[in-house]
């Protein structure tokens, strides 16, 4: 299991520079974690194809509904003063630091391309290269 962020869903489930490696990583790993707060974030990724006219309504919805079944029983509730801890303790909004709380709490790696989490949580945040890159 790894937990991953809203942008490494997005990168799964729209075309973008980084899809391939999200396949891959998917490939690799598709026990997916992340903390309920993902949901709102993805609508909101969503809403900006919608308003760009990359997507159409029909397709918003269809990919919402597939990216909630694959994570299914793997969300989270996390612990807001594990979140506020960590906003503490570095310079990530508490959006962020969702994704890391439900990474410790689970003892497994959070696979993100934000590269201010992999600056201020370097023992929990992973690229998906070094991800892909470590062994199986």
């Amino acid at each position: 299991m790894i937990v991953v962020d809203t942008n490494i869903i997005s990168y799964f489930y729209l075309q973008t520079t980084f899809s391939s490696k999200a396949e891959l990583l998917f490939q690799k790993d598709p026990d997916w974690a992340a903390p309920i707060l993902w949901k709102s974030e993805f609508r909101n990724v969503l809403a900006l194809y919608l308003r760009k006219k990359l997507i159409s309504f029909e397709q918003a919805v269809n990919i919402q509904d597939e990216a909630e079944s694959l994570f299914g029983e793997t969300e989270y509730e996390i612990s807001s003063s594990h979140v506020l801890s960590l906003v503490n303790q570095s310079s990530c909004s508490a959006y962020d630091c969702e994704f890391i709380a439900l990474a410790q709490q689970l003892n497994v790696g959070l696979i993100t391309q934000d590269k201010k989490l992999l600056l201020n949580f370097p023992s929990v945040a992973i690229s998906i290269d070094t991800y892909l890159n470590s062994r199986p």
